[in-house]
C-alpha cells in the first residue's frame, strides 16, 4: 500500500501540530488587536479582508488546537517524547480559552455576529469542559496553580466577549434603552370624580396644565458662546467638551439604530446646542466622536469594560495572567522537566499575551470613551479645569482635525477656489475623512477621472498611478477583445460559409461531406463555447463582478473640505427653523429637491417646470438625471451672473460636483446605503448607459475619452419634445431628460440672473439628506466598520437638528387637572 503522505511528513506533523496551532492562534490574535481598530479609518478592501479572514480563523484555530491537545492527552507516549510534556500542554488549553475571548478591539465583524451571543455561551461551556478534561488527564500536575490562574483569566475574557455580543445584539440594545412603562394620568379615576361632581351639579371642568418639570427642567446644557462676555473671545468648545457632548448625545441618539421614538425635550436640547455652535467644524467633531462611540458599543468590548463590573473583571483577568507568568518564570528546573521547544512556546504565549493585554489596557485608558465617561460637563464653562480634565483635554487635542489650504486642480486660475481639505493623519483620524465619487459620463466615455482636490503627496500620487495603470490597460484590452472577438468570429464564419456553399454547389461530394461537417459541427463550436461561458458566468455572477471591478477604476476619493461641511451644516440649520412641528419636520425630511427649488427660485420664474424634474420622477430617476445634468453644466463655459461673488460661485459649483458624484457612487457602488432604490437604480443606470453607448457610437466619439466633447455633443441634440413622448416608457434611460434639465438651468441663469450653481448645490444637499434619512439605520452602523461615509454624518446631523420623523415633539408636555368652580 502506497502512503499518500510520506512518513517523515507525518512525523513532523505529529510532533509540531499542537505547537503550530497554538502559534497560529496567537498570531491571529495579534493581527486582530493591531489591525481591527484601523477598519473604522479606511474602506480599503485589503485591510478589511485581512481582518475578516483573521476573525473567522481565530475561533477555528483555537478550537482546533484544544481538540488536538485533548486527543494528545489520551494518547500513549512514544519513546522519544519527554515524559511530562502533557503537563505543560495542559497549561496551553486555558490559553486557548483566553484567545477565544478575543481582543478588546473587535467582538463582532458585522452586526449579525452580535445575534450569535447564545452560541458563544454554549462555546464557553464546552470549551471550559474541554479544558477541565485536559487538566484532569494531566493530574498529578505541578503546574495546577498556574493553570488555574490562566483558566480564570481566560474565562473572564470569554465572558466579556459574550456579554459584549449580548448587549450589542439589536433586541437587547433596544431593550436597554426602553424606559419604564408610563400609563399616564389615571383616566378612570379622573372621569369618576368628574362624573360625581357633575351629578352634584357643581361647576366642573377639566383643563390641561404644563407638566411641573416643563418649567423646572434640569439645567440645560450651556454652550460656552452663551456663558459670559468674558468668554466671547474664546467661544469655541474645548476638545474635552467636544467628547463630553458627543458622549451625552450618543446616550440619547443611539436609539436611532433600533428606530426608537424621541421626546421633544431631547430634540430641543440637541437643537439648542447645535444651533449655537460658533463653528460648523465643532458639529463635525462632535458627530465623528459620537459615531465612534456607536462603533465601539456595537463592535468592541469598550461598552462592557467601562462599567464597574467590567473594570473589575479586567483588573482580575490581567492580574491573574501576570501572577501566572511570575509563578511559571520562577518555577525551577523547567528546562529539564519539559521539552525546550515547549518551554519557548509557553514563554511566547505569556509574553505575547501580556503584551496584547497591555495594548488593550492602553487603548482602554486613552480612549475617547474614558475621557468622556470619567469627566462631566461643567455648569459654568468659565470654571477652571481640574488636572485630570486638563490631561484629558490635552490627550484629545492630539486627535484634533487637521486642515490644509489647497486650490482645486486642473481648473485654471479663473475657475479656482481655495478650500481647506481634511488632512488628519491616518492613525489619528476617527473615520476615513474622504468622499468617494463616481461620474457617469466619465465612465461612459472611459475618460480619465480628474480630482478636484488632491491631498496626497506627489510620491503617493505617482505610486497610485503606477499601481492602477496595469489594471486600466488590462481592462481596456479585455473590453477591446470582448468587442472585437465576436466580430472577428462572425467575419470568419461568413467567409468560410460562403466558400463552403460555393464548393458544395460545384461539387456533389462536398455537399455530402464538407457541408454537413462544417454547418453541423464546426460552425456550432463558437456558439457552444459562448453558451457554456454564459451559463458559467451567470452561475458565478462573473460578469457583474468584472463590471464592478471595472467601475472601481473610475472611483476616487475627494478629501472632505471644511467649506463643504459648513455649507451642508448651514443648509440643515436653516431648514431646522421650519421643523417646529412633527408634520413640518417630516415634510422637510421627505423633500428631495422640491422644497429647495420653491424656496430659492425667483417668483416670476416658471417654478413648477423645474420642480417637475423632481416631483414627476422617481427618486432614483431624479438622482441619475440631476447627476448627468450637473455634469453637463459643469463642462460648459462658465458665466458668473451679475452680483454674485466669484469665490462663492465656484465654491457652489464645486459643492454640486462633489455631492452629485458622491450620490452616484452611493447608488452604483454602495447599494446597501441606497436600499430603497438600489434595484431599479441599477436598471436605470444600465439603460442610460446603453443609450449613451449607442449615441456616442452613432456620433463617432466612442473612443474620444473626453467628457467635455461628450457633454457638448449631448447638449447639441434638440430636446424640445419630452423624450418619453418619442421613446415611450419601455427604456428607463434619462440621458436626454438630463439634457433638457441642463438647458433649463442655463436658461434660468440667463433670463433671471440666478446662479444655477447656488440652486444645484442646495438641491444636491436635499437629495443627499433624503437618502440619509431613508437608509436603514443598521446600514449606517455597518458602514462605520468600513471607514464611515459622509452620508452617516448627514444622517446624524439631521437627527440633531430634529429633521426626522422619530420625534414626538408635541406629546407629553401637558397634564389634565380637574377644576371645581365656586
Amino acid at each position: 500500500m502506497v502512503d499518500v503522505i510520506p512518513e517523515h511528513i507525518k512525523d513532523v506533523w505529529d510532533r509540531w501540530n499542537i505547537r503550530g496551532a497554538i502559534i497560529l492562534s496567537l498570531t491571529l490574535q495579534a493581527i486582530l488587536i493591531c489591525f481591527s481598530p484601523l477598519r473604522k479609518r479606511t474602506p480599503r478592501r485589503l485591510l478589511i479582508m485581512l481582518v475578516w479572514s483573521s476573525y473567522l480563523l481565530a475561533d477555528w484555530s483555537a478550537n482546533f488546537a484544544v481538540g488536538l491537545i485533548s486527543k494528545n492527552q489520551g494518547k500513549e507516549l512514544k519513546k522519544d517524547d519527554p515524559p511530562q510534556d502533557k503537563k505543560l500542554m495542559a497549561l496551553w488549553a486555558p490559553f486557548l480559552l483566553l484567545h477565544l475571548g478575543g481582543p478588546d478591539t473587535i467582538t463582532a465583524f458585522a452586526l449579525e455576529d452580535n445575534a450569535l451571543w447564545l452560541r458563544h455561551v454554549f462555546g464557553l461551556v464546552f470549551q471550559a469542559i474541554a479544558g477541565v478534561y485536559v487538566v484532569l488527564q494531566s493530574i498529578p500536575n505541578s503546574l495546577w496553580l498556574i493553570i488555574l490562574l490562566v483558566f480564570i483569566s481566560g474565562t473572564i475574557k470569554y465572558l466579556e466577549r459574550t456579554t459584549a455580543l449580548y448587549s450589542a445584539s439589536l433586541d437587547k440594545f433596544r431593550d436597554s434603552m426602553i424606559q419604564a412603562p408610563d400609563p399616564g394620568p389615571n383616566y378612570a379615576k379622573l372621569m369618576e370624580e368628574y362624573k360625581a361632581k357633575k351629578e352634584a351639579r357643581l361647576p366642573t371642568k377639566i383643563i390641561l396644565i404644563d407638566e411641573p418639570d416643563k418649567e423646572n427642567r434640569p439645567k440645560k446644557l450651556v454652550h460656552p458662546a452663551q456663558a459670559s462676555e468674558k468668554r466671547k473671545e474664546k467661544s469655541k468648545l474645548t476638545d474635552l467638551e467636544i467628547a463630553q457632548y458627543a458622549y451625552k448625545f450618543f446616550n440619547t441618539f443611539k436609539g436611532l439604530v433600533v428606530n426608537l421614538i424621541f421626546s421633544f425635550r431631547e430634540r430641543d436640547e440637541s437643537l439648542e446646542i447645535f444651533e449655537n455652535l460658533t463653528d460648523p467644524e465643532e458639529a463635525l467633531r462632535i458627530i465623528e466622536v459620537e459615531l465612534g462611540f456607536l462603533y465601539d458599543a456595537l463592535f468592541t468590548k469598550v461598552a462592557v469594560l467601562h462599567t464597574v463590573i467590567g473594570t473589575i473583571s479586567r483588573v482580575v483577568a490581567s492580574g491573574t495572567l501576570v501572577a501566572a507568568f511570575i509563578l511559571f518564570h520562577k518555577k525551577p528546573n523547567k528546562g529539564s522537566e519539559f521539552h525546550p521547544a515547549d518551554v519557548v512556546v509557553t514563554y511566547t504565549l505569556f509574553a505575547v499575551g501580556l503584551a496584547l493585554d497591555l495594548i488593550s489596557i492602553l487603548l482602554f485608558l486613552f480612549s475617547d470613551w474614558t475621557c468622556a465617561a470619567l469627566s462631566s460637563l461643567k455648569d459654568d464653562p468659565d470654571e477652571v479645569l481640574s488636572p485630570k480634565d486638563q490631561f484629558f483635554n490635552w490627550l484629545l487635542s492630539l486627535r484634533k482635525l487637521s486642515w490644509t489650504m489647497q486650490e482645486c486642480n486642473k481648473e485654471g486660475d479663473d475657475k479656482c477656489s481655495k478650500h481647506e481639505v481634511l488632512t488628519t493623519g491616518f492613525f489619528l483620524r476617527r473615520w476615513c475623512g474622504s468622499i468617494n465619487v463616481f461620474n457617469f459620463l466619465a465612465y461612459a466615455t472611459n475618460a480619465e477621472v480628474a480630482r478636484i482636490h488632491d491631498a496626497r503627496g506627489k510620491l503617493r500620487r505617482y505610486a497610485w498611478t503606477a499601481f492602477t495603470y496595469p489594471f486600466e490597460k488590462l481592462s481596456f484590452i479585455i473590453q477591446t477583445l470582448g468587442g472585437w472577438v465576436p466580430k472577428l468570429i462572425n467575419a470568419v464564419h461568413r467567409r468560410i460559409s460562403h466558400k463552403v456553399n460555393e464548393t458544395s454547389r460545384k461539387h456533389p461530394w462536398a455537399r455530402s461531406t464538407i457541408y454537413p461537417f462544417y454547418f453541423g459541427f464546426l460552425s456550432r463550436i463558437p456558439h457552444f463555447i459562448k453558451f457554456v461561458w454564459d451559463k458559467f458566468s451567470d452561475f458565478f455572477d462573473i460578469s457583474d463582478m468584472l463590471d464592478m471591478v471595472y467601475k472601481t477604476l473610475f472611483v476616487h476619493g475627494e478629501p472632505m473640505t471644511k467649506e463643504l461641511w459648513a455649507f451642508m451644516f448651514n443648509e440643515l440649520k436653516y431648514k431646522s427653523k421650519f421643523g417646529d412641528s412633527p408634520e413640518n419636520a417630516k415634510r422637510i425630511s421627505l423633500a428631495r429637491g422640491q422644497w429647495t427649488l420653491r424656496d430659492n427660485l425667483p417668483e416670476d420664474a416658471d417654478m413648477e417646470k423645474l420642480v417637475g424634474y423632481v416631483t414627476n420622477f422617481d427618486y432614483d430617476q431624479s438622482l441619475l438625471m440631476w447627476h448627468i445634468a450637473t455634469e453637463l453644466c459643469y463642462q460648459q463655459e462658465e458665466t458668473i451672473p451679475e452680483g454674485y461673488a466669484k469665490s462663492k460661485h465656484y465654491s457652489n459649483r464645486e459643492f454640486s460636483k462633489i455631492i452629485s458624484d458622491y450620490v452616484m457612487y452611493l447608488l452604483i457602488m454602495q447599494p446597501g446605503l441606497m436600499s430603497e432604490v438600489a434595484g431599479i437604480g441599477k436598471i436605470r443606470f444600465r439603460d442610460t448607459m446603453a443609450e449613451a453607448d449607442k449615441f456616442f457610437h452613432r456620433r463617432h466619439i466612442e473612443n474620444v475619452r473626453d467628457v467635455k466633447i461628450a457633454s457638448k455633443t449631448i447638449l447639441d441634440v434638440s430636446s424640445d419634445i419630452d423624450p418619453m413622448g418619442v421613446k415611450g416608457d419601455r427604456s428607463k434611460s434619462v440621458l436626454f431628460d438630463a439634457s433638457r434639465l441642463a438647458k433649463d438651468l442655463r436658461q434660468l441663469e440667463e433670463r433671471y440672473g440666478k446662479d444655477k450653481w447656488e440652486i444645484l448645490s442646495k438641491v444636491w444637499v436635499e437629495l443627499l439628506c433624503y437618502a440619509a434619512c431613508h437608509c436603514d439605520s443598521t446600514a449606517h452602523v455597518e458602514q462605520l466598520s468600513r471607514g464611515g461615509e459622509l452620508i452617516n454624518f448627514v444622517w446624524l446631523l439631521m437627527a440633531h437638528f430634529g429633521l426626522t420623523d422619530q420625534f414626538q415633539i408635541n406629546k407629553g408636555d401637558a397634564r389634565a387637572k380637574l377644576i371645581i368652580g365656586k
